[in-house]
Order: structure tokens, then sequence, then C-alpha cells
């Protein structure tokens, strides 16, 4: 830099709105968002989640038009979670034809065509009545390998029902290599895959096991997804290895303790990068407005400008329609 002060004044471009728009570094796009919702089988009405308020347990109803409205608004994506009447250890019902997520997504693709991504999580633990991520063995820990049958079976299932992505989120190693097999096989070569790349062991998913009724029966996950306290190569292994597998884009989840790791990732690699703007993110700045102590609406886009900043394309968060429509 040659000018000082005096001369160079930075506060002349923060003048007004119109400058600070117009060299504005970072930009929000509804495109670049993607609403998660929950169905769940067997309610007539939708059940509010007292974690998350504003997000519902939908009907096929309300999911309808809770996925026109945000196509309305312009957002990119929905990622759809399906909550089951009857659970078994296999997680029977995700692989289902006629279970609770694929007739949401033959919903869903039914009343917003190709106007927005239509996409499934891919794994169990809202199917099992033991709330893991995958077949368990007769210790109890998580079968790796067995569970990646039960991945494959549940996103070609996905696909058949018209899902235009599919996003394992279970950390299992070579659930992306076993998709990826098993949906070119099926002749969905074409169905691309978002890898839940880098996943924390995070205490930030509270409310979302509220949402989706998955919270392990016993145990926790810490065995699958990383340690908060890992080192960054270890996240940095995991996008590798799932690219190498075959994924299309990589996600890291949760987002805003983990900006340095979406930056690091971002540099890395030369496909989207998605972050997840979890359940516990969205509930404590909803609950701290609730009390007053925050401006909801400037926390909401400081939060997301953030992620956006450090180098997320795509970013996963609850709400992509409420924020699509002020953009």
């Amino acid at each position: 830099m040659s000018a000082q002060y005096p001369v160079a004044r930075p506060r002349r471009l923060r003048r007004n709105p119109a400058l600070r728009r117009m060299v504005a570094g970072t930009r929000l796009h509804p495109a670049d968002l993607i609403l998660p919702m929950f169905a769940k089988e067997g309610i007539s009405e939708p059940q509010p989640v007292a974690s998350m308020p504003g997000v519902v347990q939908h009907t096929r109803d309300s999911l309808r038009k809770a996925a026109h409205e945000a196509a309305e608004a312009g957002v990119g994506g929905v990622i759809l979670f399906g909550i089951p009447e009857v659970k078994d250890a296999r997680g029977s019902a995700a692989d289902d034809p006629d279970g609770v997520l694929q007739v949401a997504l033959r919903d869903v693709v039914a009343e917003v065509g190709d106007s927005m991504v239509v996409m499934a999580d891919t794994c169990l633990d809202e199917f099992t009545d033991n709330g893991h991520c995958g077949l368990l063995t007769p210790s109890g820990d998580v079968d790796n390998d067995a569970t990646l049958e039960r991945y494959a079976s549940i996103a070609v299932a996905q696909a058949e029902a018209g899902s235009q992505m599919v996003a394992p989120s279970g950390m299992m190693d070579g659930q992306v290599a076993a998709i990826r097999a098993a949906l070119d096989g099926a002749g969905h070569g074409d169905v691309p895959i978002l890898a839940y790349s880098v996943k924390y062991a995070s205490a930030f998913y509270g409310p979302f096991r509220d949402a989706a009724e998955c919270a392990p029966q016993f145990g926790d996950r810490s065995t699958h997804q990383q340690d908060p306290a890992g080192p960054l190569e270890e996240a940095l292994r995991e996008v590798r290895l799932d690219l190498a597998e075959g994924a299309d884009a990589v996600m890291v989840k949760p987002a805003l303790a983990y900006l340095d790791i979406i930056s690091r990732v971002r540099a890395e690699v030369d496909v989207p990068v998605a972050a997840y703007q979890v359940s516990g993110e969205y509930a404590m700045i909803e609950a701290a407005a609730a009390n007053g102590w925050v401006d909801r609406e400037r926390m909401i886009m400081e939060s997301l400008v953030a992620i956006k900043r450090a180098g997320a394309d795509l970013i996963l968060t609850y709400w992509a329609t409420e924020v699509a429509r002020t953009l």
C-alpha cells in the first residue's frame, strides 16, 4: 500500500448502503441455499419441533407446500429426512419403495419438478430402532462394511424415487464408493453424490435429533464421526478419500464452529463445497432472539455471510426460504 492516512480513507467505500453493496466481497444468492425438511409418517397435521422454533415435521401435504414455497423463493435445493412409523434394527423402511422418504421424494419432485434440486439424506439413523447410523455387531458396535450394503440399497431406492442427488451422512469408510457402484449398476450413473466428508461428533446436533427422532439409544457416534479436536489433516484426508471414491461435491458439518475447516477444504478441492448450518446453530439464534438479546435478522444474515466467506458454495440452512425471500 502506498497511500496512508489522511489520503487513504477506507471509510469512503462504507459511506452509504449503495457503496457497501457495490463493493461487497461476499454475496449470498438464493440458489446457494438448501432447505432441510423432515417428513413424518402417520401424522395428519405438521408437528412443531420444540427445540427448533419454526421447524416442523411435515405431513405429505405440508411438505409439498413448503417445497413449493422454497422453489418460489428461488432456493437452490431441498434435502429430505424421513421419519417412519415403524423402526427396526436394519432400518428396513429406509429402502422400502413405499417408505416415508421415498414417498416424500416422489411428492416433492412432482411438486417442484426441475425448478430446484431435490435430494435425500442417505443414512440409517432415522430408521433404526437404536438410533445408530448403521447395522450393529452383537457387541453393539457399528459394523462398517455390513452398513455399506444398506447404504447402497438406500441410495438406489432414493434415486428410483426421483432423488436428483444423494447425500450419505453416516461417515462409514468406503460409503461413497459403495453408493457410486450401486447407483451406476442400477442405471443411475447420472445421480451425483454430495458426500458428508467432514462431519464432526458435535454437540450442535442436539435439536436435530428431536426433529428426526434419531438420538442413539446407547453410546454415541464418536467411533465414526470426527473428533472436534482432531487434526486438520484428518478432515482433508476424508475429503480426498471421498473424491477418489466418486463424490461430486463435499460437505463440512457443522458450519460456524468449523469455518477454518471450510476454508481449508475450499482451498484443497475443485468441486463444490457445502456447509451445514446445523440445528444447534439455528436454535441458539432463535432462542436468543426470542429473549430479545440479539437482532434476529441481522444475526441470521451475518452467520450465513461468514459461512459463505469461509468458502462454502452451498449452505444447508433451516432459514433457506426466509433468507431467499430477502435477497
